[in-house]
Parts: structure tokens; sequence; C-alpha cells
């Protein structure tokens, strides 16, 4: 079992689940992070860190949120990974909660 990172992380981007993670498992995109399925040791660490609360167990993906296991696979074989703490973006509080923010997702 893996960790996903969901939508809500698009556009808020918080990076202290970075910091928790002991076997380096995210990748950083334009606006969005994302757990590599076959890095990650369900350790379930970095979900009590997310202040956006949008990683989840994959099986325990909220209503909805199942397509974000192939978007956390499919964008980590193309991103770099995170291993350290990076600023959120600015406008990022304004975005925690935010409906539908799929759309806004940037692949590059």
């Amino acid at each position: 079992m893996a960790f996903v990172v969901t939508e809500n992380c698009i556009k808020c981007k918080y990076t202290d689940c970075v910091a928790v993670c002991p076997v380096d498992a995210f990748h950083e995109g334009p606006n969005f992070l994302v757990i590599n399925p076959e890095v990650c040791i369900d350790c379930d660490l970095c979900s009590a860190e997310c202040p956006a609360q949008a990683i989840f167990q994959e099986d325990a993906l909220p209503e909805g949120m199942e397509e974000f296991r192939k978007i956390n696979l499919d964008l980590a074989h193309i991103w770099p990974v995170i291993n350290a703490v990076i600023p959120a973006p600015a406008d990022a509080d304004e975005w925690n909660g935010v409906a539908d923010k799929a759309q806004y997702l940037e692949i590059e």
C-alpha cells in the first residue's frame, strides 16, 4: 500500500510532508506534489504533516479522488524528487480547501 496526494494539494503545495519522508518518495511539479507508490513504504508520517489534509492511504481515498492514484504514479515518473522543504506559494492558504481544483493541475 502507498499514500496518495490528492486534489487539495493543487496550488497549495506545502512541503511539510517532504521533511518527514524517510525514503524520498515525493516528486515536485509546478503546483502540486505527488508520491511515488513504488518508493513509498506506507509509514504514514506524511499525512499527519500535511496542512492541506491532502494525503491519504490509497485504500482509504475520499470519494472522487480515486483518479489521483494514477496521477501520482504517472507524474512521479516525470517530475524530480523533492527532499527539502521549500516555501509554499504566497497564495497557498487562499487555495487550501477550494473544491474542484483538478482543472488547475499543471503538468509542465
